[in-house]
């Protein structure tokens, strides 16, 4: 067993990504704490699904679930995927990075800058001559579907679309272009001037994935009434503190909580992969466990529950959302919020229930490296609340 590892930033409570936490957490068990699965996980870095930092996190998790007791399984699946392979412009001896539109075609470019005018229509490409050139286009109004479409029917050799804001943009075209497409940041699109010579180089993958959910549960528990859920991946280059590590050491914090009561011999704890790619592993889960899902009373799934961009809401069943009410204090609503993990179970007639704290301003962003262990250890007292008050069978009336 390594050293404990402590790091908060200097006048905060939240727990943060940082150079000195580069030690590996091994503390196992039920003596482990959220704050111990925070410091060890995040230094692997983004655990996109089929990288080697997902696997590590979640061997992680599963010497965690194991050392408390539980049986655990491995579900794998597989889905194809387009993959980003490090895409960027080069203006002279400067490079700026960016992610290659999803559906595009890979390739390098070399040519001028033509700024079309505009949001991209068609008229608009008109208006200038971009045969053999770099359009560069500004984010909105029109599909990027319809601005990539127009670039290649204009002549144009690649295309630049420069998002609203300072941040990293990944979009999807919707289906496969001909034309290598990247997308930039404002600050990035305000380098590349008009008529300046760049080179577009758009490096690009399609193939298979490999996702792994992780399932934890009391040996012979074959018909749980109740699931806890959470995401374990995020997406490419962002450590994902909050989105989703956050609601993963939830989900293994509740498994510690529960683990000498009646609730662990009720209970599956699932560690979905793939969500960041469409819900992969919490579809592939609902179609292959059909005994499983019909049980169930409750699902409960955890999404960015570290950081308080909003104070904790819960949604979801109708009743579960009045139970939340009632037993925790919780603001809530019966229309679902979120298209998390909880969406293919509800789908499948299974009442869910989703915690979030509202999307924060480092939602899949590098700097997403905050987490509070104190408002994870919050959500897990409400749902360990409501989740009692779920699975309490109803007086009869008389």
């Amino acid at each position: 067993m390594l050293g404990r590892v402590t790091c908060f930033a200097e006048g905060m409570q939240l727990w943060k990504l940082a150079a000195s936490c580069g030690a590996l957490m091994l503390t196992a068990g039920a003596g482990a704490t959220i704050e111990d699965d925070l410091s060890s996980v995040l230094p692997f870095g983004p655990r996109v699904t089929g990288s080697a930092a997902n696997e590590q996190a979640r061997s992680y998790f599963e010497a965690q679930f194991r050392a408390m007791g539980y049986t655990t399984r491995r579900d794998v699946f597989t889905y194809p995927r387009f993959d980003d392979l490090g895409s960027d412009v080069r203006l002279g001896t400067r490079t700026l990075t960016g992610r290659a539109l999803e559906g595009s075609t890979g390739g390098a470019v070399t040519g001028r800058i033509v700024r079309i005018p505009g949001v991209g229509t068609a008229e608009n490409f008109r208006a200038v001559n971009v045969q053999g050139g770099v359009a560069v286009v500004q984010r909105g109004q029109l599909p990027f579907l319809d601005k990539v479409k127009n670039a290649l029917a204009a002549g144009a050799a690649g295309v630049i679309v420069v998002n609203t804001e300072a941040k990293e943009l990944q979009g999807r075209l919707g289906e496969r272009v001909p034309l290598p497409a990247l997308a930039v940041t404002s600050v990035a699109g305000a380098a590349l001037q008009e008529g300046q010579q760049v080179s577009l180089n758009v490096r690009v993958r399609d193939g298979e994935v490999q996702g792994v959910n992780v399932v934890a549960f009391k040996s012979g528990l074959i018909r749980p009434d109740i699931l806890f859920g959470g995401h374990m991946d995020s997406v490419f280059r962002a450590p994902g503190a909050n989105d989703n590590l956050s609601g993963t050491v939830a989900v293994l914090d509740l498994a510690r909580r529960a683990v000498n009561t009646p609730l662990a011999a009720r209970s599956y704890f699932v560690l979905f992969d793939g969500e960041e790619d469409g819900l992969r592993g919490s579809r592939k889960f609902v179609q292959d466990n059909p005994g499983v899902v019909q049980n169930l009373k409750a699902m409960f799934n955890f999404d960015m529950v570290g950081v308080d961009a909003s104070p904790l809401n819960v949604s979801g069943e109708a009743r579960l959302v009045e139970l939340a009410r009632q037993t925790a204090q919780l603001s809530g609503s019966a229309r679902d919020q979120g298209g998390s993990d909880q969406v293919p179970f509800a789908q499948a007639g299974v009442p869910t229930l989703f915690f979030h704290r509202g999307l924060d301003v480092n939602y899949h962003q590098p700097s997403d490296t905050l987490a509070d262990p104190q408002l994870i250890r919050a959500t897990v007292d409400a749902a360990l609340t409501t989740a009692d008050a779920a699975l309490t069978p109803v007086p009869a009336s008389r």
